[in-house]
């Protein structure tokens, strides 16, 4: 995800040297996604050699910093990241990372994208309420009460973020 974070900062204040990147990354990103000096070398890389980024070879100033503009394919690379369904097992990180970009897309666009966040929130609770159910109904073991409390705790954590994560996406629609 590294790769579609970067895209959208090019997008929104490119072009960026690999510094300004990183600076983009403390001063916002970090709240939902951090990433090491050396990921955003490696992905600003792989975005240039994909053709997504270009990087200008001249040194621009006195220290030798490089901007990257984002492309056209880069910007359409991106776009059609954030209009897909969220996939993979950090689901809350890529809904964050696509609400903070969200104002970048045409507003048309916009409602379509908290709807499949918020569809992937609501599968994902829907499973976590049934483990919860499947769980609370067992038996469980006197001498493992007391650890099993705990373990149930986390569980109706991830229960409650989710639906603080659907409210707040509904609210956001």
């Amino acid at each position: 995800m590294v790769q579609q974070v970067i895209l959208g900062l090019l997008i929104l204040h490119g072009p960026l040297s690999l510094y300004a990147v990183q600076r983009h990354f403390q001063q916002g990103v970090s709240l939902f996604y951090s990433a090491s000096f050396g990921s955003i070398q490696r992905a600003l890389k792989q975005l240039a050699a994909l053709g997504y980024a270009t990087v200008t070879d001249a040194a621009s100033d006195a220290r030798g910093t490089k901007p990257y503009t984002v492309t056209d394919a880069g910007r359409q690379a991106w776009r059609d990241w954030m209009v897909s369904p969220v996939a993979g097992a950090d689901a809350e990180t890529t809904m964050l990372a696509r609400v903070f970009f969200l104002g970048l897309l045409h507003p048309q666009e916009r409602g379509p994208v908290v709807d499949a966040l918020r569809s992937r929130i609501d599968t994902d609770l829907t499973e976590l309420e049934t483990v919860a159910l499947s769980i609370d109904a067992g038996a469980i073991p006197a001498q493992y009460a007391d650890v099993f409390r705990f373990q149930r705790a986390t569980l109706d954590y991830g229960i409650r973020s989710h639906r603080l994560a659907r409210d707040w996406l509904e609210d956001l629609r």
